[in-house]
């Protein structure tokens, strides 16, 4: 299966038209003499070129489900959060597309260990876990410099606690978990029928084993609302 979207892109087309209105706007809004109407037009004429050059250089993302997990060899995921999927890509190909379920409270960022919300940021995998609590999983490096930046200023972590963080963000290791912030966020099974995580990001067993086969340590996981 083969076919053509775009996946988190603007809608180029409606952007391009509303620019060339407003050239035309703004083309019309004095009188100018024939030297200045051309120069004008010219310019407005180039303007309409370089939009549309830009259109086409724009590349829509491509899928293909079909496509052998041994052959997804530098995947990226990507989990929109409000839609509730997670989508694997490779070289501008998405190749898995799977429901998910989040925390139960998942909208906006995680700011301490038992608000319920799903992280947002750009996260990697730092550890693949094959014996879990819900079997395998994928551990994420939460939480991040900027988690830990904020909970430190607003006095939720002490100096050692914060300096614990910052250094495993450094390393790409599994962050500690025993602070204010939690940790341990994991991709994982059990099931993506509704929100119930902690936080954590479930999927449904045989797409997460799927997942796993494909995912590596250094993955990149890019969770947005």
């Amino acid at each position: 299966m083969e076919c053509l979207i775009r996946i988190g892109r603007p809608m180029l087309g409606t952007s391009i038209g509303l620019i060339l209105l407003l050239i035309a706007a703004c083309s019309m809004q004095k009188p100018a003499s024939g030297l200045e109407s051309r120069k004008a037009e010219e310019k407005k004429l180039t303007a309409e070129a370089a939009l549309r050059q830009s259109a086409q250089q724009k590349d829509p993302v491509r899928i293909d489900y079909l496509t052998p997990v041994s052959e997804i060899v530098t995947p990226e995921v990507y989990i929109y959060k409000e839609k509730r999927r997670l989508y694997v890509i490779q070289s501008n190909v998405l190749v898995r597309d799977y429901p998910v379920g989040l925390g139960s409270h998942p909208s906006g960022d995680k700011e301490y260990d038992t608000d319920g919300k799903t992280p947002e940021g750009d996260f990697l995998i730092c550890r693949k876990d094959p014996v879990a609590r819900f079997g395998k999983a994928l551990s994420l490096n939460y939480p991040l410099r900027r988690h830990a930046e904020r909970a430190f200023f607003a006095g939720l972590l002490s100096p050692t606690e914060f300096k614990e963080i910052l250094v495993a963000y450094e390393r790409k290791a599994d962050p500690p978990s025993h602070t204010k912030l939690g940790g341990q966020l994991m991709i994982h099974a059990g099931g993506a029928q509704r929100d119930w995580t902690e936080g954590g990001i479930a999927l449904y067993k045989s797409d997460m084993e799927e997942l796993f086969n494909i995912a590596l340590t250094g993955t990149q996981i890019h969770i947005r609302p």
